[in-house]
């Protein structure tokens, strides 16, 4: 058996990497930038000190910035009109990952064109052609969307969120940068944190885990589990940028063995809902550890000794029970509601939602094999 691990050609770290950006576009030869981003980020003037880079060395860029956030089929399609009509030779996604996301997608189709529809993405799709080179720049401490081989869109049509999976769809250059973070408000923050601790502990506990993936996961569940609290409660620029680091490290590990249940309902709340993912994550998480713990006591006892927790003459139960309880604690320490009734989902709803759920292309890594009605059970057990 191989394992196999797919990252950036080339990744850059710390406080002013941004500048690096300029250093690789001239390197490459590149000359039409597409810069994506959304609304947001540009009226927050975020985007202004990369524009400016680009307004110094007199390099050529145009915007596409109407992006949602959880962005939809739509959203790729004019992106790409765009993309295609500028003959635009890189693009420079700015933003969290929903607009790296968008920015994979266009950079897809940009080379495959028979998939301009966007749902035939869906799923792990072997597309024939590289992607058009994408540098990614997140703005967000969470999704590690610039170092995954997967990206998120919602199909409104059929109600969906479609992982699509898609070696193709890496950026060239990822450059990770926390002065673009540090501006986030308090519960973005906290939400984007929870979903990076979440991709750390599900890639870590996921059916296809491996020695090299242990290490990632080990590493940045501990770098987020210590700094996150004072990342978003005390605007601490060391552990903000700490919690970048570990983000990314938690991509490196889950992009190349998959995920489990938390994303897989949280999927279905952000399709039906239009639930932010960091949000669905950190009140789905406590409940689903509690369904996978007994089948992997040893795990959780692993995952306890890397936080920092002492975990000594502990039973398997007692093991489960105390990391539960810990980032229960984290999460409302970060002032993140705590159930699924406080953020308006209906109850009469999650049956549906279990539905899609069982469905999701992460369900299969899930280390617990799940049924449906076990998925609606773990739904009704985060509903109050």
């Amino acid at each position: 058996m191989s394992n196999r691990i797919i990252l950036n050609e080339t990744s850059y770290f710390g406080r002013g990497s941004k500048k690096d950006l300029i250093t690789e576009i001239k390197n490459r030869n590149f000359r039409r930038v597409l810069i994506v981003t959304d609304e947001t980020l540009l009226n927050s003037k975020i985007v202004d000190p990369i524009t400016n880079l680009f307004k110094v060395e007199n390099l050529t860029y145009k915007i596409y910035s109407n992006i949602k956030a959880n962005p939809t089929v739509e959203n790729v399609q004019e992106g790409y009109k765009i993309c295609k009509e500028y003959n635009t030779d890189v693009i420079v996604a700015i933003g969290g990952g929903s607009v790296i996301d968008t920015a994979k997608g266009i950079s897809i189709i940009m080379t495959n064109e028979e998939h301009q529809d966007v749902v035939s993405l869906n799923g792990a799709v072997s597309t024939r052609n590289k992607a058009l080179p994408l540098i990614a720049l997140p703005t967000t401490a969470g999704t590690a969307a610039e170092v995954t081989i997967n990206y998120v869109i919602t199909d409104n049509k059929s109600t969906k969120k479609m992982v699509c999976i898609d070696p193709h769809d890496i950026p060239i250059v990822a450059i990770i940068d926390p002065d673009l973070m540090d501006n986030m408000p308090k519960n973005l923050k906290a939400a984007t944190g929870m979903d990076a601790l979440t991709h750390a502990i599900e890639g870590y506990l996921t059916k296809s885990a491996w020695l090299m993936t242990d290490m990632f996961h080990l590493n940045s569940m501990a770098l987020i589990f210590k700094n996150l609290e004072k990342a978003v409660n005390e605007d601490d620029r060391e552990a903000m940028e700490n919690i970048s680091y570990g983000q990314y490290i938690a991509g490196m590990g889950f992009s190349n063995v998959g995920l489990g249940i938390v994303h897989s309902m949280a999927h279905s709340l952000g399709a039906y809902y239009d639930t932010p993912h960091g949000l669905a994550n950190a009140i789905l998480l406590p409940h689903v550890l509690k369904f996978n713990g007994p089948i992997c006591p040893q795990l959780f006892r692993n995952m306890g000794n890397a936080l920092g927790l002492d975990m000594t003459n502990l039973s398997d139960n007692e093991v489960i029970e105390k990391l539960v309880m810990e980032i229960k604690t984290l999460s409302v320490k970060l002032g993140i509601p705590q159930t699924l009734k406080e953020i308006g989902i209906r109850e009469e709803d999650l049956t549906i939602l279990a539905n899609q759920a069982v469905n999701d292309v992460c369900t299969a890594g899930n280390p617990r094999e799940v049924t449906e009605n076990d998925i609606l059970n773990i739904y009704k057990q985060a509903y109050e």
